[in-house]
């Protein structure tokens, strides 16, 4: 079995107690994060969107704050397409999710036309994508010019500094032992410090984006620089 699959298998796993736990691990303080940057990625936009992909969109939290930013900001968006290679967190997310399509796809490999995208987003997942490279290329391609790109993401740290110290050891010690009490499955969140420890810092990422042809809207760091959210646009 290669990694991806393994990672995918460990979703199935924990879909569950996934919500609860995120709730739990985070305090609360993600829900900010995801308010603050859909309605960001959206005013960006600047108009409706004919449709919406939530990439590794898991059990679809982050699609209901695009319908509240859409609500609030009076910018409709017809279509939503709830992008992931966990059937089981999709079944969650088709119980949460009444406006959305689903569909069974890895990042890196997604069944929807070229240009066709108004609005791309992916939430805490890009870090769990083992192709990186080909899944920014693939959300290019499927990218209207003039289309945005949403990533929130934990990223690593050039320099650490006192919380990030602090973040570091609750995420590799007091985590893994909630997350095992919950869910019964310790790997999930001994993987989540290890993924961290081993993926991108901010620059990188950006770097990767360029790369690809994105324009960089933002690059935004949140509370202490645990979360960093990510606005790039297809250029016209």
């Amino acid at each position: 079995m290669d990694r991806q699959q393994k990672i995918i298998e460990m979703f199935d796993t924990i879909s569950p107690t996934y919500d609860r736990l995120n709730r739990i691990l985070s305090l609360g303080i993600d829900k900010g994060w995801r308010r603050r940057a859909c309605h960001t990625a959206l005013k960006t936009y600047g108009k409706s969107a004919a449709l919406l992909l939530d990439v590794a969109s898991g059990t679809g939290d982050l699609v209901l704050y695009w319908n509240r930013a859409s609500k609030k900001l009076n910018l409709p968006i017809d279509h939503v397409i709830c992008v992931d290679p966990s059937v089981k967190m999709l079944e969650i997310a088709r119980r949460k999710v009444s406006f959305a399509e689903f569909l069974v796809n890895e990042a890196s490999a997604i069944e929807v036309a070229d240009g066709t995208a108004d609005l791309i987003s992916i939430g805490y997942g890009i870090r769990n994508v083992v192709e990186i490279d080909r899944a920014i290329s693939e959300f290019f391609r499927l990218l209207k010019p003039g289309g945005v790109l949403l990533i929130l993401e934990f990223m690593q740290r050039e320099k650490q500094s006192f919380v990030d110290k602090l973040m570091r050891i609750y995420i590799s010690k007091v985590l893994p032992s909630i997350g095992r009490a919950i869910s019964k499955d310790e790997r999930a969140y001994t993987y989540l410090p290890e993924s961290i420890a081993a993926f991108l810092t901010k620059e990188a990422l950006v770097e990767k984006l360029q790369n690809a042809g994105f324009e960089i809207v933002e690059a935004r760091d949140e509370t202490f620089a645990i979360s960093t959210s990510f606005i790039a646009r297809k250029p016209q």
